[in-house]
């Protein structure tokens, strides 16, 4: 009784929260300031046997393998049987949904979707796997959190596409990418993560070397750079940076290879201002376009005003890419 009074003196958090179908979630703040998602986080739960509380003892991973034969011993027995299997599943950083990654824009309906995700991922996880049973949740995550708002939608829509991209490599199920590209992405009502969208599809299949449909998907990603009207530059380059970084250290197709030298040329030599320039001659040397960068910090050069102030930044780039392995001379 002394000790059940200290702790509710030395609380740090409280709260009331309601199971729901899939099971007990953290409340959001909790977890904010109790967990690392970087760090997989192992408890030691106990059942006393009034029945009348949970008890969770946070546990180190050394403590939780040490401690595992023990704990199944004590366990008292539940008429549901769960299967070594399933625990060590849960219990292995490998099978961990890594929910930083999925949950990159909040939404409203997080808190609502993420137990049903949850349960879908560890679906994907169980050998062998119900496919049936596991894309159906993935289903009704997407149609009965929906919300009269778009941005809201798109956000939740990307989120779902992150875990099933996620899914795709840890669990071998390339043929998710289809499914994601027919029937989430043309749903999606923002232009920013409706090419997010293709960027992450276009980096998952490059990875898988599914350069056929990395070549579809890169299209689309370019095709949507191209709809921004040239006054919106930000956006445009803003695209660039973020396509580049997906692809420049992944094995790339001749075809893919041509469509980003060929676009990249096509801004870095229509647009007037040189920040914009500069820009491109980075991203070009950056997916290793040395001859193509050269040449065109060559023309900028030779197009600054003497009295510019970047004519010292060019200088420079330009004996760096100098100096750079190549595969042909270049002319001075």
């Amino acid at each position: 009784m002394a000790q059940e009074k200290r702790l509710e003196e030395e609380v740090f958090f409280e709260d009331i929260i309601k199971k729901t179908k899939t099971g007990v979630t953290f409340p959001k703040e909790l977890r904010e300031s109790l967990f690392n998602e970087e760090i997989e986080t192992f408890f030691k739960i106990i059942v006393p046997k009034e029945k009348d509380r949970i008890i969770l003892k946070l546990l180190t991973e050394e403590e939780a393998k040490s401690q595992i034969a023990k704990v199944k011993e004590s366990q008292p027995k539940t008429p549901k049987k769960i299967s070594s299997k399933t625990e060590d599943t849960k219990t292995s950083k490998m099978f961990a949904p890594n929910w930083a990654e999925y949950f990159i824009y909040e939404f409203k309906n997080r808190e609502k979707i993420q137990p049903i995700l949850e349960s879908a991922f560890y679906k994907f996880a169980e050998t062998p796997i119900n496919l049936e049973d596991a894309m159906g949740r993935i289903k009704y995550a997407l149609v009965s959190f929906l919300s009269g708002t778009k941005t809201e939608n798109a956000k939740l829509y990307f989120s779902v596409i992150k875990l099933l991209i996620d899914i795709v490599e840890r669990f071998d199920q390339p043929n998710l990418i289809d499914w994601i590209f027919e029937k989430i992405v043309p749903n999606i009502e923002s232009k920013f993560l409706y090419e997010q969208a293709f960027l992450e599809l276009l980096e998952v299949s490059l990875k898988l070397k599914r350069y056929e449909k990395a070549e579809l998907f890169i299209f689309h990603v370019l095709k949507n750079i191209d709809e921004y009207p040239r006054s919106e530059l930000y956006n445009i380059f803003n695209s660039f940076k973020q396509l580049v970084k997906k692809v420049r250290f992944i094995e790339r197709t001749d075809k893919i290879d041509l469509l980003l030298k060929e676009k990249l040329m096509e801004y870095g030599e229509g647009v007037e201002d040189s920040d914009y320039k500069i820009q491109i001659v980075e991203f070009l040397e950056d997916l290793n376009y040395i001859e193509l960068a050269y040449g065109l910090a060559k023309a900028i050069q030779k197009g600054l005003p003497a009295d510019s102030v970047k004519v010292s930044e060019i200088r420079r780039i330009v004996k760096r890419l100098y100096t750079a392995p190549i595969t042909e001379d270049k002319i001075n």
